[in-house]
């Protein structure tokens, strides 16, 4: 499975990097959207989105958090991270911060695709590719904007 993971839009999504994520399996959009047309314009692509409101997200039909399992992996969503994972997480990807993160923390691992909305505490723009695969390792691999 083929992932694009966004975070921290802030109602700026450039539109070169819908026209990279539109072959995703799925789209996970971890919070701060603010703007409701880039979700919609996230949806249009056509791959199934998951999206958790961020602190600056107005969206009460959004989650604060999604916990899942997808192609053996147990996954946990969420827009500002938690010093630790709940038991039982593999990875759990988040945003908020706005710098790129891969980080084992106890027994999980912690992912962060920084932000489409522009530069942030020196880091570029990005938003990342996660591949998820039984049986296999994580792929998680960071793209500029």
């Amino acid at each position: 499975m083929r992932i694009a993971v966004i975070s921290d839009t802030h109602n700026r999504l450039p539109e070169h990097v819908l026209g990279r994520i539109q072959d995703a399996d799925e789209i996970w959009h971890l919070g701060d959207v603010t703007g409701e047309a880039v979700l919609i314009a996230l949806e249009k692509l056509g791959p199934p989105v998951r999206v958790v409101r961020g602190n600056c997200d107005a969206n009460e039909d959004w989650p604060v958090t999604s916990r899942f399992e997808i192609d053996g992996w147990r996954v946990h969503l969420e827009h500002i991270p938690p010093r630790v994972a709940l038991p039982g997480t593999d990875l759990l990807l988040h945003g908020h911060t706005h710098v790129p993160r891969d980080e084992m923390v106890g027994g999980t691992r912690f992912l962060n695709p920084g932000t489409t909305g522009g530069p942030s505490k020196g880091a570029p723009p990005s938003y990342a590719w996660l591949i998820l695969e039984a049986g296999q390792p994580v792929s998680w691999k960071i793209m500029p904007v």
